[in-house]
């Protein structure tokens, strides 16, 4: 099965049911995923910041994050040197850089919600 790269922006649709988890949701059928080792702290911090926004409940956030642990993700460890590096050659924060330098190093695509990855992400573009 083909492999993509899912950024937490992307997984964030799905788990906290956002406008565009049927767009994301499509766009993974089918493929295995991966992601940094970064991804499941990223979705904490999401949830955290909803929670103090009042846009969901602790009990609900609590149910969104138990749903993080089926998804299938396979997680990796990018190396703060890796991440720096992606982030210094695309303009991006580390944490995206990871991402990045994932996708890169997999050979994969990147699905994210997040515009300025997704342009550094396009095939073709020099890093």
């Amino acid at each position: 099965m083909a492999l993509l790269v899912v950024d937490a922006s992307a997984i964030a649709a799905l788990l906290f049911l956002e406008p565009a988890a049927e767009t994301v949701a499509a766009q993974l059928e089918g493929f295995d995923l991966a992601a940094p080792s970064l991804l499941p702290y990223e979705i904490a911090n999401v949830a955290a910041m909803k929670v103090r926004r009042r846009l969901m409940t602790s009990a609900s956030a609590a149910v969104a994050l138990k749903h993080l642990g089926r998804l299938d993700i396979r997680l990796h460890t990018v190396g703060p040197a890796q991440a720096f590096e992606a982030a210094s050659l695309s303009g991006l924060t580390a944490y995206d850089g990871a991402y990045l330098w994932l996708a890169d190093a997999l050979g994969a695509a990147i699905v994210t919600r997040d515009a300025r990855l997704a342009r550094a992400a396009r095939p073709g573009r020099a890093r």
